[in-house]
């Protein structure tokens, strides 16, 4: 099955447990303010993929993943956006005995989630804030529905990490960290918390693709602040990495 793609990291550390194969996806229905890859936005974009060539290229580094406890991960963009794409690509890792890992905004309908969550095995889940109101300022959506596939994945015991930005004067309000940790106690499911610093390195891709960065003046956080936003988290209870 064809798809399109933004990029691949045949060897990346940081999107799921070990060494992952990373497929970026290209296609993305938020606008972040931060986002680093603006790039990946219009799914018209990007280069053809087919899932029978991933596989072939994923296999040559099966011992690496496998050494590692690690696997394959598709992240974007919003691979939900291709979801029949992403689903026949899992098929094919699990067939080979790969484990899965989806990254998203969890900006997804349920039904055209769950075929692909038949073959998931961890969901990072970005939660960009808690805060109803900042949530759509941020992203341009609304975040019931992020919320709600969160609830989704708990029911079917599918693991998930969370992925929150801190980003200074926007997501960094301790009521509203604090809100996030409250909803996410009540959940079952969740592995872990990475904490991820806003940073302005995609900066200048705005700039090339003529699109305003409203972020040009945001510091990034301190480790202070950093620290502060884990604090809650820990209170709760719950796995600060």
């Amino acid at each position: 099955m064809k798809g399109r793609i933004h990029s691949i990291e045949t060897c990346g550390a940081v999107d799921g447990p070990g060494l992952r194969y990373i497929v970026f996806t290209q296609g993305c229905p938020l606008r972040c303010k931060y986002c680093h890859n603006p790039d990946t936005w219009k799914l018209q974009d990007g280069n053809e993929a087919d899932t029978e060539e991933l596989i072939t290229d994923i296999l040559k580094y099966k011992s690496f993943m496998k050494a590692s406890n690690g696997g394959v991960t598709v992240s974007g963009g919003e691979p939900f956006l291709q979801a029949d794409f992403v689903r026949d690509l899992f098929i094919k890792c699990k067939e080979n005995g790969l484990h899965t890992t989806i990254d998203t905004s969890g900006y997804v309908d349920i039904e055209k989630a769950d075929p692909v969550l038949d073959y998931t095995d961890l969901v990072l889940l970005d939660i960009k804030s808690y805060n109803q109101n900042i949530y759509k300022n941020l992203t341009g959506v609304p975040l019931d529905r992020t919320l709600a596939l969160a609830k989704h994945l708990e029911k079917r015991s599918i693991p998930i990490w969370i992925r929150y930005v801190l980003v200074p004067n926007l997501t960094d309000n301790e009521e509203d960290i604090e809100a996030l940790a409250t909803f996410l106690e009540t959940l079952t499911n969740v592995e872990r918390i990475d904490i991820l610093p806003f940073h302005k390195m995609g900066e200048y891709k705005w700039e090339q693709l003529g699109y305003e960065y409203e972020l040009t003046d945001t510091i990034e956080p301190n480790i202070d602040a950093t620290n502060k936003a884990a604090d809650i988290f820990r209170k709760h209870h719950l796995p600060i990495i």
